[in-house]
């Protein structure tokens, strides 16, 4: 598969942005508004290829370059050109990789998904730019402060970063609007002037652009809202019968010779309550919206990669798990020489270290359907807090 590199793009500065400091570098809730872009990146798997960070030449060797150069997914630092087109030609030109992607830094607030969708339909169409619709009535001025028609807002979008294309035809494109002395307002126009087709992805309207005062108050706000405070607890629970001709997956983990239980997916009772529990806690839905029985993908699904989803939707919220605890609750199997195996399992499939997994079991003393080995239960209580200084 197509390796992907990024190219974040900090040199410059918005010239309705006031102060000494360039926005890029100010300080927005502990992480500057450059490592808050630069963590979104390296939080998409899919961006495999590293981070070329390009700035103002005058930041090269010196302190906050220092800082950028150790952070995660960072490879290399060039110095930007006088024009935003020749600074990102010299980002892409230092990439090293099949495709690539161009973010503004004053783009703090894209998410991962966000970039993964960006990722897969360059892979699919060649080059892919992230697109909202317009809501507002669009006019068209003639230049002496009057309206002189209205445009149809039908086939218009607003374009965001990050952009996608191939590496070699982006090269082309910009190479070429440097000797025609053009200066496309972004990636996606150079390709239009070589004719090269572009695909359109849903973008996202929090992945909003501080370029004035107005927008970076917005972004302080935004920011102090995801800042950690009181810690969030969900309780989750589930219950299933066993059933003939299915195979016992507990907590991720298989039951050889043991009878299974009957569910739409794989019935892991110990995945399915933690998951509920952790997004009880997030303030989410449960799984059954997630996850609808009624729906065909999700039939006979491995209940781990669920819960990779789950995981999936607390990171986007900025949650991050504090610990989960686990009580099963059957007559049979005994879990005692499987519980390490069920610990890590558990820990895996939601992406934390095991140390934040407890599990325990007990029986039912033959009382009531569970009693009676009819079937298996689990409750889980999860803790959450917000992830700190995340973006």
């Amino acid at each position: 598969m197509s390796r992907v590199a990024a190219v974040v793009v900090a040199a410059g500065r918005a010239t309705r942005f006031p102060g000494p400091i360039p926005k890029q570098f100010l300080p927005l809730g502990g992480a500057s508004v450059l490592e808050r872009s630069i963590a979104l990146l390296t939080a998409c798997r899919e961006l495999d290829g590293g981070i070329v960070v390009v700035v103002a030449s005058e930041e090269i060797g010196g302190a906050r370059a220092h800082v950028i150069e150790g952070l995660a997914g960072v490879r290399r630092i060039v110095a930007g050109g006088v024009t935003r087109v020749r600074s990102v030609l010299a980002g892409v030109e230092a990439a090293e990789a099949e495709l690539v992607l161009v973010h503004d830094a004053a783009r703090p607030f894209a998410r991962p998904s966000l970039v993964a969708a960006v990722i897969d339909a360059t892979r699919l169409h060649g080059a892919a730019v992230p697109a909202l619709e317009v809501a507002d009535t669009v006019k068209r001025i003639d230049g002496r402060g009057f309206v002189e028609g209205t445009l149809d807002r039908r086939i218009l979008r607003l374009a965001q970063t990050p952009q996608g294309a191939r590496r070699e035809v982006l090269l082309t494109a910009l190479r070429r609007a440097v000797e025609r002395g053009i200066e496309p307002t972004d990636e996606a126009e150079a390709l239009e002037r070589e004719g090269i087709p572009i695909a359109l992805v849903p973008g996202d309207p929090d992945n909003v652009k501080i370029t004035t005062p107005d927008d970076w108050a917005a972004a302080e706000r935004r920011v102090a809202a995801l800042r950690p405070g009181a810690p969030r607890i969900g309780h989750g629970f589930d219950i299933h019968r066993f059933g003939e001709g299915r195979p016992l997956r507990l907590g991720g983990v298989e039951f050889p010779g043991e009878r299974g239980l009957i569910g739409h997916s794989d019935a892991d009772v110990v995945l399915h309550a933690a998951m509920d529990a952790l997004l009880g806690a997030a303030g989410l839905a449960d799984i059954g919206h997630h996850f609808p029985p009624e729906d065909p993908r999700f039939a006979g699904a491995d209940s781990r990669a669920l819960a990779g989803e789950v995981a999936r939707l607390l990171r986007e919220g900025s949650w991050e798990i504090g610990n989960l605890d686990l009580t099963l609750l059957a007559e049979t199997p005994r879990i005692g020489a499987r519980r390490t195996a069920m610990l890590e399992a558990t820990a895996a499939a939601f992406g934390v270290d095991p140390s934040r997994v407890g599990l325990k079991a007990t029986t039912l003393e033959q009382l009531g359907s569970l009693g009676r080995s009819e079937g298996i239960a689990c409750h889980a209580v999860a803790l959450l807090h917000r992830a700190g200084g995340g973006p």
